[in-house]
């Protein structure tokens, strides 16, 4: 199935994109997505942790991605 990936931050720079079309497995959950986005995008390794965020909702591990969902990374925000 296909998805797009909105990277933010420091993922943006890590990537050298802001965002990317991919195709992923059906059923595949978020989980499934991280490690799959992490062979994908080894780079991504240097972040300490982020967040995912479905169609602007924020998604747990369990949640199964669909055809055309909008998959946003978003890496820790810090500031003051």
């Amino acid at each position: 199935m296909k998805i797009n990936i909105l990277f933010f931050g420091i993922a943006t720079d890590l990537i050298g994109s802001s965002s990317q079309e991919m195709e992923l497995p059906n059923q595949s959950s978020v989980a499934s997505f991280k490690e799959f986005l992490l062979t994908e995008f080894p780079e991504l390794q240097k972040m300490s942790s982020y967040a995912v965020a479905i169609n602007e909702s924020y998604a747990t591990d369990d949640i199964l991605i669909k055809e055309n969902d909008v998959i946003a990374i978003i890496p820790p925000v810090s500031g003051g």
